[in-house]
């Protein structure tokens, strides 16, 4: 039986009714690549939550209007919420569609790595107040049963872009201490988030060795960053151990090897990992790329996504 995974960032998919035809113009180029990905277990990332009106609570009004008509459209699905809270967030929010059932599905925001306070530098004679560290977002996973009765592990998941997070100082937020210390910032939410993931791997491992796992999404981080060799557990294919996970996206050849273009730099940002019981099965990576805007000097409203799909399919 072929298993075919796949992720893509939607680039903040929206809707409203005012705009019906800016997103028809979108669905017309998001529909051909949904369609080409044949998915079995689709992990999407950056879905806005719409209200049918003012009153009303947030709804994926925009996926569903998406998916509709398609295949993908019947399929079970986990959502995420806004931490803390009961309804999606008003962007930025993570899907899992799945041909097959979902036996569990739970949003993962610091449980296994708790929340902490960074004290910036003292600033001539100001000491600033600390900041909180804590992720913009949850992780999403799910558990689906396959046909055969066994179950595989998707995580999903988008960690913090690397630019600065916004860092009061005496000096301003523009100012080069500012910018300075939100990188710094940034990157600890970025490769903390990682860190979880990883962490939360690590109990399915604990609880099944030999575990069918696929870690989905957009990392904001290329193959060779900290938070890819946190998630991998493994710096590179040739030092696999038993819990180490393969970075399939990387078989694909390297003339098409990327997945967001950034004033003419190809990036891999997107990245689909497998667990050894799923990547011995591997047979088949795609990125696509062809056609991909550059996000330096893509038009407003934006047509299709910014990032690229990738997909890998399995002989299980």
């Amino acid at each position: 039986m072929e298993l075919r995974v796949a992720t893509f960032n939607l680039e903040n998919l929206d809707w409203a009714a005012s705009h019906q035809a800016d997103f028809a113009r979108r669905r017309a180029i998001l529909l051909p690549l949904l369609e080409a990905l044949r998915a079995d277990v689709l992990c999407l990332q950056e879905i806005g939550a719409q209200k049918a009106h003012k009153h009303a609570p947030r709804e994926y009004l925009a996926l569903d209007r998406l998916l509709a008509g398609t295949p993908y459209a019947g399929f079970a699905r986990a959502t995420s919420v806004r931490p803390g809270g009961d309804a999606p967030a008003d962007v930025h929010n993570l899907a899992i569609l799945s041909r097959w059932p979902i036996r569990e599905a739970r949003q993962i925001h610091h449980e296994l790595v708790p929340r902490w306070s960074w004290p910036p530098p003292r600033d001539g004679d100001t000491q600033p107040k600390p900041i909180l560290i804590e992720w913009d977002r949850p992780l999403l996973y799910a558990a689906i049963e396959l046909p055969s009765g066994a179950l595989l592990h998707a995580l999903n998941l988008h960690l913090r872009a690397p630019r600065p997070a916004p860092v009061p100082t005496a000096r301003g937020e523009g100012s080069s201490k500012s910018q300075i210390e939100g990188q710094f910032v940034a990157a600890q939410k970025r490769e903390g988030q990682a860190l979880e993931a990883r962490l939360f791997i690590e109990t399915l491992f604990d609880s099944e060795p030999d575990a069918r796992i696929a870690v989905c999404g957009d990392f904001n981080a290329d193959e060779h960053d900290a938070p890819t060799r946190l998630l991998r557990g493994g710096d590179n294919e040739l030092q696999q151990g038993p819990r180490a996970l393969a970075p399939l996206e990387e078989r694909v050849e390297a003339a098409r090897r990327y997945t967001v273009l950034h004033a003419g730099r190809q990036k891999l940002i997107d990245h689909i990992l497998a667990s050894p019981a799923l990547s011995s099965t591997w047979r088949e990576s795609e990125i696509l790329n062809g056609g991909l805007p550059d996000e330096v000097y893509a038009q407003e409203p934006i047509l299709g996504s910014l990032h690229a799909p990738v997909a890998a399919a399995f002989e299980i």
